[in-house]
C-alpha cells in the first residue's frame, strides 16, 4: 500500500504537523505502507494562491502512484489535497488538530469569542466565513477524519460531520534524540519554568509572565524559559522586561531535538492556554518526566491527570502562580508528578499511534 502525506510543516520546521509527519514517514513503512511526503514549504516562497495551485499540481503528480491521501491540515494544504484526491479518485483522510477559521479570526479578523462559543456563531467576518467554509467542505469531502482528542471530535461533529466518520488517535512523541540547550538558558538559575507555544493570544503567555512574577514575590528566584515564536513576541518580551526585569529567555523556534534537551533541563512545564485541541507539547513534557501545570482547556484534561500534573481554571493567574509554587516548593510533589508523568506518557506511544493510523487508512481503501 502507498500513502501520500500532505503536510503544512516538516522538520526542521517546528509544530505538531512537522513532528507527526516525520513519525509517520519513518514508522509506517515498517507496517507495510510506503510513504510519499509532499511538503508545503517547497511552494511557500511563491505568491498566495499561486503557491496553492503549485501544491495542487505536485499532489496530482505524486498522488498517481499512491492508494490514499492523508492531509495534516484542513485548509492551507487541506483544500488542494481534497481537490487532488477528487481528481485522482483516491480516498482522503484529514487530520484536524484545531479550528483554523477560529484561530485566524482570533489573530487577524477581530473574533473575540472562545472556540466553544465560536462554534455556534452564525454571523462572522467575511474572511472567517470563507475559511470556515473551506474547512467544513474539506471535512465533508473526506473519507475519514483523525482528531487527537475527544474534545476535538465533539467540535468537528458540530460542523455537521457524522461522529462515526471521526476517529480519535492520540498524538505521540519520541524523545530518542536530544540536541543542545541554548547557553542563555543554561545561565538561568533553578527552578526553571518552561513553556513551549506559538506566541499568540490564546496561549496566555502574558499571564504566565505575571504568574512567575507572583512566584518571585514569595521569595523564590524562579526563571522562565519561553520556547516558540509568533506575532506577539515583541510585546511579550517588553512585558517580561517590565514584570521580571531579568531571569527569563525567549529562545524563538527551535528544532525538536533542542526542545527535548530543554525539557530535560527544566523543573516545571507550564501551559496557560485558553484553547487546546490536544497539546503535543504536553505529551512531550510527560515523556520527559516533567511536572506539569496546565489549564483545563480543551483536551488538556485528556493528557494530564492528577498523578502527572496540576490542572487549573482557565484565566486564573493566581491559581497558576500557586500551582507552580507548590511544585517547586515541595520535593515530594515534584517527585510524584515526575513519576506519574513518565507512566502517563506510555498511553501516547508511537507504536500505538502508528498501528491505529494504519488501521484507519487501510479501512478507507
Amino acid at each position: 500500500m502507498r500513502l501520500l502525506i500532505a503536510t503544512p510543516l516538516y522538520p526542521p520546521e517546528s509544530g505538531g504537523p512537522a513532528t507527526y509527519s516525520k513519525l509517520l514517514e519513518e514508522g509506517l513503512p515498517h507496517l507495510g505502507i510506503e510513504i510519499t511526503v509532499v511538503k508545503f514549504r517547497d511552494v511557500r516562497h511563491l505568491p498566495k494562491v499561486i503557491r496553492h495551485l503549485a501544491y495542487f499540481i505536485r499532489l496530482i503528480r505524486e498522488g498517481k502512484e499512491n492508494d490514499a491521501v492523508l492531509v495534516l491540515d484542513p485548509v492551507s494544504t487541506g483544500l488542494p489535497a481534497a481537490l487532488a484526491a477528487m481528481f485522482l479518485k483516491k480516498p482522503l483522510t484529514v487530520k484536524v488538530v484545531g479550528d483554523y477559521a477560529w484561530e485566524q479570526g482570533k489573530q487577524r479578523f477581530g473574533v473575540t469569542e472562545s472556540l466553544d462559543d465560536f462554534a455556534h456563531l452564525k454571523i462572522v467576518p467575511f474572511q472567517v466565513r470563507i475559511l470556515r467554509s473551506i474547512e467544513y467542505w474539506v471535512a465533508r469531502r473526506s473519507t475519514s477524519i483523525i482528531v487527537p482528542s475527544e474534545y476535538l471530535k465533539k467540535h468537528v461533529t458540530s460542523w455537521g460531520i457524522p461522529p462515526e466518520k471521526i476517529q480519535v488517535i492520540h498524538n505521540a512523541v519520541t524523545l530518542a534524540e536530544e540536541g543542545k540547550v541554548p547557553e542563555e538558558m543554561l545561565r538561568l538559575p533553578h527552578p526553571r519554568i518552561l513553556t513551549i507555544a506559538r506566541l499568540v493570544p490564546w496561549k496566555g503567555i502574558d499571564k504566565l509572565i505575571e504568574a512567575v512574577a507572583k512566584v518571585r514575590e514569595g521569595g523564590k528566584n524562579a526563571s522562565l524559559i519561553i520556547v516558540g515564536d509568533g506575532p506577539e513576541r515583541s510585546q511579550l518580551e517588553t512585558h517580561a522586561r517590565e514584570k521580571l526585569q531579568d531571569g527569563f529567555v525567549f529562545t524563538g523556534s527551535l528544532p525538536p531535538e533542542d526542545v527535548r534537551a530543554i525539557l530535560r533541563e527544566s523543573d516545571v512545564f507550564a501551559l496557560n492556554s485558553t484553547y487546546e485541541g490536544l497539546s503535543h507539547v504536553l505529551i512531550e513534557a510527560l515523556a520527559a518526566g516533567l511536572p506539569i501545570v496546565a489549564t483545563r482547556a480543551g483536551g488538556n484534561a485528556e493528557v494530564v491527570t492528577e498523578d502527572s500534573g496540576i490542572l487549573i481554571p482557565v484565566g486564573d493567574t493566581n491559581a497558576l502562580a500557586d500551582a507552580i509554587d507548590k511544585v517547586i516548593l515541595d520535593p515530594e510533589i515534584s517527585t510524584r508528578l515526575r513519576e506519574g508523568a513518565l507512566k502517563r506518557s506510555q498511553l501516547f506511544s508511537v507504536p500505538v499511534m502508528l498501528a491505529r493510523t494504519k488501521e484507519l487508512i487501510v479501512a478507507t481503501i
